[in-house]
């Protein structure tokens, strides 16, 4: 059946308390994996593509990419990259037109919001849409605010929006940001009749809470 998604199952009840530990580590040693090949190439053939003036949204782990269709019709005003490492993801079908506003970027997401960053580019607007919650205990280096990226990721500044249908990493992400740049925003309980993913729509159809976080940075 299709509106058939399971709750999170994980043994983590509250946010993680080796978090701000983890955070710290980060915050004060620079991160210096280098930064791939395909995703550099990715990096400067897309870029060309923008005028330099329009506002940049990015759709952060885009999967399929009808959110960033729908971000990008939503928004025609700005220039909009919808990032994924997937190229099979990348490569699905995708209803309606492709906007002239929209490129969509295959690479690795940790080597592409440095590349942003390293151009000096800031984002109007930045989305991440249900990213992979790794819900485990052991996982948290895995999460987006458990990676040595995440310093990176809010130094793009912008609008930040996260979804996710389980709570507690909505409630890490918002801590996260708090410990580094001194405003925890709030977390919030949302419904809408207009899904932006497919993830979106199945966990409506499946009678899960969704939660979202959004903050200017």
């Amino acid at each position: 059946m299709y509106a058939n998604s399971r709750d999170i199952d994980s043994a983590q009840d509250a946010p993680h308390e080796k978090l701000g530990e983890l955070l710290a580590r980060h915050r004060d040693h620079p991160f210096r994996k280098p930064i791939s090949a395909h995703s550099q190439a990715a990096f400067d053939q897309v870029m060309p593509c923008w005028d330099g003036r329009a506002p940049i949204l990015l759709d952060a782990g885009c999967g399929v990419g009808w959110s960033s269709l729908r971000l990008a019709r939503a928004h025609p005003q700005h220039f909009v990259l919808g990032v994924d490492q997937s190229a099979d993801r990348l490569a699905r079908g995708k209803p309606g037109e492709m906007p002239d506003n929209l490129q969509f970027v295959r690479a690795d997401l940790v080597d592409f919001w440095r590349l942003l960053l390293q151009a000096g580019i800031r984002l109007d607007k930045h989305f991440l849409l249900y990213p992979n919650p790794w819900p485990k205990i052991g996982q948290l280096a895995r999460r987006w605010h458990g990676s040595p990226v995440f310093p990176s990721l809010l130094a793009l500044g912008g609008t930040l929006e996260c979804r996710s249908n389980w709570s507690i990493y909505v409630q890490e992400l918002a801590l996260a940001i708090g410990f580094i740049t001194g405003s925890t925003p709030a977390v919030e309980v949302f419904a809408t009749q207009d899904p932006l993913t497919p993830f979106e729509r199945k966990y409506l159809d499946s009678g899960q809470t969704l939660y979202r976080l959004q903050t200017q940075l």
